[in-house]
C-alpha cells in the first residue's frame, strides 16, 4: 500500500491515483503535438485524444475539491 493511501481516505487515493494517470497521458499528449512535421491524420487523432482526456480529466475532478476539503478536516 502506498504512503497516499495510508496517510488518505481510500477514495481520495484511489481518485488522487486516478488523476495523476490521466494528467500523464494528457502531458504525453501535449508532448506529441510540439513533433514537427505531423500530418493532418496524426493531428486530429492526437487532438481527438485530447479532448477525451479533457472529458476524463472533468470527471474525475469534478467533486475532488469536497473530498479533499473533508480529508483536510479530518487531520
Amino acid at each position: 500500500m502506498s504512503t497516499l493511501a495510508i496517510q488518505t481516505s481510500e477514495t481520495l487515493g484511489v481518485l488522487l491515483k486516478e488523476l495523476g494517470e490521466e494528467c500523464s497521458k494528457t502531458l504525453k499528449l501535449l508532448s506529441q503535438i510540439e513533433v514537427e512535421e505531423l500530418t493532418h491524420e496524426q493531428l486530429a487523432g492526437i487532438l481527438s485524444e485530447l479532448a477525451v482526456s479533457a472529458v476524463h480529466l472533468h470527471a474525475h475532478t469534478d467533486g475532488l475539491q469536497d473530498i479533499i476539503n473533508d480529508e483536510i478536516e479530518k487531520l
